[in-house]
């Protein structure tokens, strides 16, 4: 029986290369392995009172930063089964806010994720909930109040939809992500939200809400939720 040779055919030179990111090449790689140590030895001192206790979770998240990208650290091979071509793939962190390339891998799967598994086929708004600056503090040193102002938001949401559409019952669909940083990041605790321009009963009907003004509706949120919290 013979044998026939199998040649891999040459790499097309319009093909999609590979191209592997250098992490320690980054500014923020290099700020924070120079002086993260300096920082946690300063911080009770220098930055809690302004910036609220030390979160246990902040070492571990770094510490996984500054691993991620880096073959040293661990990786797989890839090896295509026709051309035989291969690379080496380092394993990330897989972590949020701090890390820019997984940061950035998460937000446009959690989009998929949402257009594709969540959102109902109907009108959506984009609604953003604040909070006043001289409370802003007490979510800084309890974090759990973020739970409570995304209930606030749902809450203010719902009645404002009920109260515009005639209705007793109904509930909107909603998406919230909150975020507690504003420019040049400074504290400021706020929910952005996704919901559906309507309210859906228990039939199943949806109930499409009128060309209403939305200036009512921010303060009388905002107010409310200061008062449940």
């Amino acid at each position: 029986m013979g044998h026939t040779e199998r040649h891999a055919e040459p790499w097309p030179l319009d093909a999609a290369v590979y191209h592997p990111c250098k992490p320690k090449d980054s500014p923020l790689w290099c700020l924070i392995d120079r002086h993260f140590a300096d920082f946690e030895q300063e911080y009770e001192e220098r930055f809690a009172e302004r910036y609220g206790f030390y979160r246990r979770v902040i070492p571990d998240v770094v510490s996984q930063y500054l691993k991620c990208g880096d073959l040293q650290e661990g990786f797989a091979r890839v090896c295509c089964p026709d051309c035989h071509y291969e690379f080496l793939l380092f394993f990330s962190c897989r972590g949020r806010w701090l890390c820019p390339s997984c940061h950035a891998k998460k937000v446009i799967q959690f989009g998929v994720h949402i257009w594709e598994n969540i959102l109902f086929p109907v009108s959506h708004r984009h609604y953003v909930f604040s909070i006043s600056i001289i409370i802003r503090r007490y979510f800084l040193y309890d974090r759990k109040l973020l739970t409570g102002l995304c209930y606030c938001a749902e809450q203010g949401l719902e009645q404002f939809f009920h109260y515009n559409l005639g209705l007793m019952t109904g509930k909107p669909g909603v998406v919230m992500a909150i975020q507690t940083f504003g420019d040049y990041a400074r504290w400021n605790p706020h929910i952005y939200a996704i919901v559906d321009d309507g309210l859906f009963t228990s039939g199943g009907v949806f109930h499409v809400m009128p060309k209403v003004s939305l200036t009512p509706c921010s303060t009388t949120t905002i107010i409310s939720g200061q008062r449940q919290l």
